[in-house]
């Protein structure tokens, strides 16, 4: 019987490529794979392995007549056309389950970086500046914590932050109740969670129900002076609108780790402004989307991906 063909198309941790081996499968890992030329071989294979750089179009899925799965490395699937895979049969594989603690510790940490003026107080150090007073920050102990979107990561989020929280609140529009053994986190109503939170995290797919989520009339609703950290997608979150929000300082602080744009070469006279003035802001955090990128969640998405192919038999 021939092996069925697997195209892993980026970087990934050896131990995926020996567990499909070991379960017979024909797997060919090409992580300098370029879009352009998938075109042509797609036909080839009964599954993908994708990250970022390659988007599963619908004119990519007709050409795929052997196609059984996608598989993307991570949790963001909007670079997949989920309606038209669900059209053509071909089941759509995510591993939020390996980065979520990456995730989360992320996120923890560049809001104990922003509270403490770590990012600043560094540099300043290195320079031979002494700003104590300067840089006396913020403790998170009696604050309250809200997070938006209670996946994998949110959940990851809140568990870490239980016993430091004064209240943690969350809004999910798809969850109707708290999880089991969650009972320190209270669901609430958007609205309430706007009003009450000292610090809101937000941990959402980018679909069109969630692009632009934060806009200018949520900043309007929301606690002033409050803390946005976003470890999601970039245009969860309107980038003019956390701008002015900063400049009025309706957002207190400001922890970064996505963006609209996340190419800065390609940015055009608009955006350069844009980010030009983003970035000038010293009571925020950014980092480059690494916040799912730790050595230890290279491994574990590689696992949680060959399990679930391996799993279901393809």
């Amino acid at each position: 019987m021939e092996k069925k063909k697997i195209l892993i198309t980026d970087q990934v941790h050896p131990i995926l490529i020996e567990k499909l081996v070991e379960a017979e499968y024909d797997v060919d890992f090409k992580p300098g794979f370029q879009y352009k030329k998938l075109a042509s071989v797609i036909g080839e294979y009964a599954g993908i392995i994708i990250n970022s750089k390659i988007k599963m179009t619908p004119q990519l899925m007709d050409l795929a007549n052997q196609l059984q799965f996608i598989g993307r490395l991570g949790s963001g699937l909007d670079i997949i056309d989920l309606e038209y895979a669900k059209e053509k049969d071909i089941d759509v594989i995510s591993t939020p389950e390996g980065n979520r603690n990456a995730v989360s510790e992320h996120a923890l940490g560049m809001l104990l970086s922003l509270a403490n003026n770590l990012h600043r107080s560094d540099q300043q150090v290195r320079n031979k500046i002494w700003k104590r007073e300067e840089n006396r920050g913020f403790e998170i102990k009696d604050k309250v914590i809200g997070i938006v979107g209670l996946g994998n990561t949110g959940r990851s989020f809140a568990e870490k932050l239980s016993c430091w929280a004064h209240r943690i609140l969350f809004y999910d529009k798809y969850l109707l109740e708290s999880p089991k053994g969650m009972s320190n986190i209270e669901r609430v109503r958007l609205e309430y969670l706007q009003e009450y939170s000292d610090i809101i995290s937000l941990h959402l797919p980018l679909t069109h129900e969630t692009e632009h989520f934060v806009d200018n009339n949520f900043i309007n609703k929301c606690k002033p002076g409050f803390v946005l950290i976003n470890t999601s997608r970039g245009k969860v979150v309107d980038t003019n609108a956390i701008i002015q929000g900063m400049k009025t300082r309706l957002i207190g602080g400001l922890c970064l780790d996505v963006f609209e744009n996340e190419k800065p070469d390609l940015y055009d006279e608009n955006e350069r402004v844009i980010y030009d003035t983003l970035f000038d802001f010293e009571n925020a955090v950014f980092t480059p989307h690494v916040a799912g990128w730790s050595n230890e969640s290279l491994e574990q998405i590689a696992l949680v991906m060959a399990e679930k192919i391996i799993h279901r038999n393809y």
